[in-house]
């Protein structure tokens, strides 16, 4: 039986649920600590959330998986995610700090207009990002920033300063990201060895003709990765996107399938997953300087 969610669809609601006061209605910086033993249970926000989370703890869910956090995670939750310990005789005391803020303080600011290059917000749980004791200390400085102007009697250039703070918050985030890719190699060249496979298996497949072209989310999926964290992954690791990746490994396909002369360029486009064979056409002359009929008969 799906068990019962707690939404929380303002910001001040989910500080009266942890006992906070509210000192702006459209962004909190919470001190979990200060919050009272909790009964545990699942939660849907409808505003941004971000967690530091300085407890160890192994049955947290996010969307419908577990994860055992370690302290010093950052967790990156968008409206409409759902966390939680789906755990009824569990009570828990929460631990670590929490960035709030609703969708409406962006409006008509850079960062509103600019939210989707904070591709982290649709990571997977595996995806979290994690904190060096340095890195750690730079993000609760941010906070206390955020913090300290919350407490100031809220003015004209209140949300300027406020969402200012948010955006460098989270421009930190970024490069911490970056890090952890970078530190992460030997993880990452493993990914690329298992990517090539997974191209080189589908288009040696019939997965072609039942599944069409392959896209990012179904790469993504099959190797167990959320679309954006495996888009931005094979990006720093390969300076190409995976969409290009993905067109790479079909134009040297089709390359070597031209070879064929049993094929016509028609079956060829048919069998790597093209609907119609001037989109192939299209397709391979963009990225090889000529149509396929030219390439096979000038090689």
């Amino acid at each position: 039986m799906e068990k019962e969610i707690t939404r929380f669809d303002s910001i001040c609601q989910y500080n009266d649920y942890l006992g906070q006061p509210t000192l702006h209605p459209l962004v909190s910086v919470i001190d979990m600590s200060k919050a009272p033993l909790l009964k545990s249970r699942r939660y849907i926000f409808g505003f941004y959330v971000v967690f530091l989370k300085d407890v160890k703890c192994g049955d947290m869910l996010y969307g419908r998986h577990y994860y055992d956090y370690q302290e010093g995670t950052l967790v990156f939750l968008a409206p409409g995610q759902v966390i939680g310990i789906d755990n009824p005789d569990l009570t828990v005391r929460p631990k670590g700090m929490a960035l709030c803020f609703h969708p409406d303080l962006l409006r008509n600011t850079s960062l509103g207009r600019n939210m989707k290059e904070y591709t982290f917000f649709s990571y997977e749980v595996n995806e979290a990002l994690h904190l060096s004791q340095q890195e750690r200390n730079t993000i609760l400085d941010c906070l206390s920033n955020i913090d300290v102007e919350l407490q100031h009697a809220i003015d004209k250039h209140s949300k300027t300063l406020i969402v200012s703070n948010i955006e460098l918050f989270l421009n930190y985030c970024i490069r911490f990201y970056d890090r952890q890719f970078i530190t992460r190699n030997h993880v990452n060249s493993d990914l690329l060895g298992r990517f090539e496979r997974l191209l080189d298996d589908y288009f040696h497949s019939d997965k072609p003709h039942t599944l069409g072209l392959p896209s990012v989310r179904w790469c993504a999926g099959e190797l167990n990765l959320s679309p954006n964290y495996f888009g931005d992954l094979i990006k720093k690791e390969t300076g190409q996107s995976a969409s290009e990746h993905i067109q790479q490994k079909l134009i040297n396909t089709a390359k070597e399938r031209i070879f064929d002369t049993g094929l016509s360029i028609s079956q060829i486009a048919y069998s790597l997953g093209f609907q119609y064979p001037q989109h192939f056409s299209r397709l391979f002359k963009k990225h090889v300087g000529c149509s396929p009929n030219e390439y096979r008969f000038r090689s």
